[in-house]
């Protein structure tokens, strides 16, 4: 399919390259030619005659509006929509292995499908055009997304409760190493406060078998760092990496609890971290160093982890909250600015989830992309864009979400193939028999 975005304001995400305005032009899924206007007259102007190689299937008039790409969720767990304001106002352990577990215990293939169809429709209205999805049952996630047309890179998830190395080697030549276009994956296990040594060495075994990072929840708490301690005699990372989890690299997700040696650690080994602040904040686990990760040249990319923990799956909020809770911790209002924090919900974004295909806009890239409405009181008066997009912007302001060049959310409607009232509706079936006891 051919499609061509003109009148558009268009921020590629590349270094250094403002914004300006110009037209995009998709063919199969991919960008192949940016064309930037010379003149606001010739942007302005009606659409021009077209040689024969030049028809479209399909054009779209941004109206002005901003073309950019869409933001990656870096850290979630799609399918726990079902536990959505069921166990809040609680500490992270009680939470996760008194109500989260229990309940997680009770789902099946068929929940998981029609779970995270529902996180996907939350995604789509937040510019999220690819989540790092951490979960189990994950070939039921899988047709969710490709019915949907969504982007999922798939995370490992294994621990001492679930899941084996073979299962998890499986996956990464299901979703990594076969041609599905819309779906990769990656190592990675639970945590380390959930997973034995023995399972944790192998783990290491496999990713350095075929030469791939591991990723993990880590050091989200203080409790969590400090048992570790008393365990091992190192912190959750030395720890780790002792085992030789991060040969190939990988990423933390949270990291909000380290030391000096922590950071030389994830320097050395070329580990990245997603930060979560939303999440971070209603469970009370802290605020992660941002600041100081940049600082260090240790990539950012940001996440809005799982909706029991969040609870919602917004990218604006996530992007708001990391630079203004690192302005307040540090007592300085230029502490991570906004550029940055555009760049951690894009560019970095992909870079953890090893999207290197769709993390900019460019010549050869996936069209994943999203269109934000300028035209709102909210952007208005149009003096930085970059800005306006982290310091006002809301989704309210996401007019379009396309994915593998196909527009799957726009103007308010979902353009997904069939009904969201059934997809809501499958959802409150599925949370009232788990959660009412209703088996």
């Amino acid at each position: 399919m051919r499609t061509r975005i003109y009148n558009a304001r268009i921020l590629t995400m590349e270094e250094k390259r403002p914004v300006f305005k110009g037209e995009i032009y998709i063919d199969g899924g991919k960008i192949f030619r940016i064309k930037e206007a010379k003149t606001e007259k010739s942007e302005r102007t009606e659409k021009p005659a077209l040689n024969e190689e030049e028809k479209w299937d399909e054009e779209i008039d941004a109206e002005g509006n901003l073309i950019m790409p869409g933001f990656k969720n870096a850290h979630t767990h799609s399918a726990m929509t079902f536990l959505r304001s069921y166990a809040d106002d609680m500490k992270l352990q009680e939470w996760l292995f008194d109500k989260v577990f229990p309940a997680e215990a009770k789902l099946t293939s068929d929940d998981v499908y029609h779970l995270t169809k529902l996180a996907i429709l939350e995604y789509l209205t937040s510019g999220i055009t690819a989540a790092f999805d951490m979960y189990k049952l994950k070939q039921d996630s899988a047709k969710a997304a490709e019915e949907l047309g969504f982007r999922m890179v798939f995370c490992g998830d294994i621990n001492d409760f679930g899941g084996t190395l073979e299962e998890m080697e499986q996956d990464y030549f299901r979703y990594q190493c076969e041609e599905t276009p819309l779906l990769s994956y990656q190592f990675g296990f639970h945590a380390e406060y959930t997973t034995s040594r023995n399972l944790m060495e192998g783990i290491a075994q496999l990713a350095g078998k075929y030469k791939k990072p591991v990723y993990v929840h880590c050091s989200e708490t203080k409790r969590e760092v400090e048992e570790c301690r008393e365990k091992t005699g190192m912190t959750p990372i030395a720890y780790m990496d002792s085992l030789g989890l991060f040969e190939n690299g990988g990423g933390l997700f949270h990291g909000v609890h380290l030391d000096e040696a922590d950071f030389d650690i994830m320097k050395k080994k070329k580990i990245c971290v997603v930060t979560n602040p939303a999440s971070n904040l209603k469970l009370a686990s802290g605020i992660a160093p941002v600041k100081t990760y940049l600082e260090k040249g240790i990539p950012v990319a940001i996440g809005t982890d799982g909706p029991a923990s969040n609870n919602c799956l917004d990218m604006f909020k996530e992007m708001f909250l990391v630079t203004g809770l690192q302005k307040v911790v540090h007592n300085d209002p230029e502490a991570v600015p906004a550029a940055d924090v555009l760049k951690m919900a894009t560019v970095n974004g992909a870079y953890a989830m090893g999207l290197d295909n769709c993390d900019i806009l460019a010549e050869g890239k996936y069209a994943d992309l999203i269109m934000i409405d300028l035209m709102q009181p909210n952007m208005q008066p149009i003096q930085n864009i970059e800005k306006n997009v982290v310091y006002s912007a809301s989704k309210l302001n996401v007019k379009m979400t396309m994915i593998n060049g196909r527009a799957v959310y726009q103007n308010g409607k979902f353009k997904i193939g069939e009904s969201v009232e059934d997809i809501y509706e499958n959802a409150n079936r599925i949370a009232e028999r788990i959660l009412d006891g209703k088996e």
